[in-house]
């Protein structure tokens, strides 16, 4: 099944793509959302899920769908994505930190497709999707998938959805038929007590993220009966490769005054660029038309990354984004590497999604007596002279309830210190991943 499915995903690279893409950069996510149920009663053994997905649906949502997203999704996905980050920094403040707010969004709003009564009211409030209705959330998120995955010749960017169902639970079937018509989800019908049972959501998980995430899923509990799961994967090379024969060693100055020696990249360029009294930023595109970029935020040495995490919300990013303009420029930054992996069980209640942990949950349009139980995220990246490398994949597990500027001098901007990255889609203006780097390992 694992090769049928790798072969049938290389065919459709090669027809979608054309080319081989060889030694570039990659950039995963996976999202997971696992579901449980409660009762007997709740387990009808004579429609599955599967088979309900099947039925005849009264509409198709996908030809009503807008051809460009919701401006209103896309502000409330950054909203969302920095009070997460934020609230992930705020646990963590001395490590290092590198999440996908994207992919977390896009797994809770294939959840929010089952939710209702107060438990929609919180995630609608968590995730700032007020002011927009179901249809637009959906239509939006269907349209905001085929700009992503048209970024340009050198860059492929793909967004994978699935549906794992317990073959003895039944689930509405317009839930199911949301997720498949707006998110393209795949729906599988699986024995949940079969031993091998992880090792296919894994190993769907690993196919769409290149091998970048090989396990989400490391035991399936018996009150466990559905897993949504998003995968994002990116692959693409700097629009200016950095020179290998460039990078040397030089120290990285940590927020605790001690210094290491680290591989650092150098390349001198036209980039776009600015700074403030707070800071200086640069914005490094990928592929042939710079459509993605990796974003670099450095604390001026009179400042520091925590003064410069006061003034990051979405507001002010918006306004920074206004103020890039060209400008000839020598950039030196760390090659770094990491794995990250955080539980966002707090994050979300403190942002006022508690009650979808709670026995209070009401997602009564997905079944009966559901909550979640736990969000888990995993991240890795790696940045060097090619490009960048990253993955994520979020789990969230659901169970029963019991329980331009004028001519200037050159800049230069040496990242030898913390400093805020993110990687951007600048035509969507989506932010697929953000980080804290506060000592670089290689």
């Amino acid at each position: 099944m694992k090769q049928k499915f790798s072969n049938a995903r290389e065919k459709f690279l090669q027809r979608r793509y054309g080319v081989r893409l060889g030694r570039r950069y990659v950039l995963a996510a996976a999202s997971v959302v696992l579901m449980g149920v409660i009762g007997c009663s709740q387990v009808n053994t004579s429609t599955s899920a599967f088979a309900q997905s099947r039925l005849p649906r009264s509409e198709s949502p996908i030809s009503k769908s807008a051809s460009n997203p919701d401006s209103k999704l896309i502000a409330a996905n950054t909203k969302f994505g920095f009070k997460l980050f934020s609230e992930v920094l705020e646990k963590d403040p001395s490590n290092n930190i590198f999440v996908s707010p994207s992919s977390v969004a896009i797994a809770l709003a294939m959840t929010y497709n089952g939710a209702s009564g107060t438990t929609k009211e919180a995630m609608t409030k968590t995730l700032e999707l007020q002011g927009l209705n179901l249809e637009q959330i959906n239509s939006s998120y269907a349209a905001l998938k085929k700009l992503l995955e048209n970024p340009d010749p050198k860059v492929q960017l793909t967004i994978a959805n699935s549906l794992w169902a317990n073959k003895d639970t039944n689930f509405k079937a317009d839930f199911l038929q949301r997720n498949k018509d707006f998110y393209t989800a795949k729906v599988t019908n699986l024995n949940f007590r079969d031993a091998a049972a992880p090792d296919i959501i894994n190993n769907w998980v690993n196919e769409n993220t290149r091998g970048k995430i090989n396990k989400i899923v490391e035991k399936i509990e018996p009150d466990q009966v559905l897993f949504l799961i998003n995968a994002i994967y990116f692959k693409g090379s700097w629009t200016n490769e950095f020179d290998k024969q460039q990078t040397a060693e030089y120290p990285f100055y940590l927020s605790s005054g001690k210094q290491k020696q680290h591989p650092m990249m150098s390349q001198s360029d036209d980039y776009r660029y600015y700074d403030n009294e707070q800071f200086q930023a640069v914005s490094l595109p990928y592929g042939q038309d710079g459509k993605i970029s990796f974003y670099i935020f450095l604390p001026k040495q009179n400042s520091s990354l925590k003064s410069f995490y006061q003034n990051l919300n979405a507001e002010n990013w918006e306004n920074w984004m206004t103020q890039f303009s060209k400008r000839e420029g020598f950039v030196r930054l760390p090659r770094f590497k990491m794995d990250y992996d955080v539980t966002l069980n707090n994050a979300l209640t403190a942002l006022g999604m508690g009650e979808a942990f709670s026995d209070k949950a009401n997602f009564s349009l997905m079944g009966k007596n559901l909550k979640m139980s736990e969000v888990k995220h995993k991240t890795f990246v790696e940045v060097n002279e090619e490009g960048t490398e990253a993955a994520a994949a979020t789990s969230v597990t659901i169970v029963p309830l019991s329980a331009q500027v004028p001519t200037q001098e050159p800049f230069r901007m040496i990242v030898d210190r913390p400093f805020f990255c993110a990687i951007r889609d600048n035509q969507t203006g989506s932010l697929l991943f953000m980080g804290s780097i506060v000592e670089p390992q290689s």
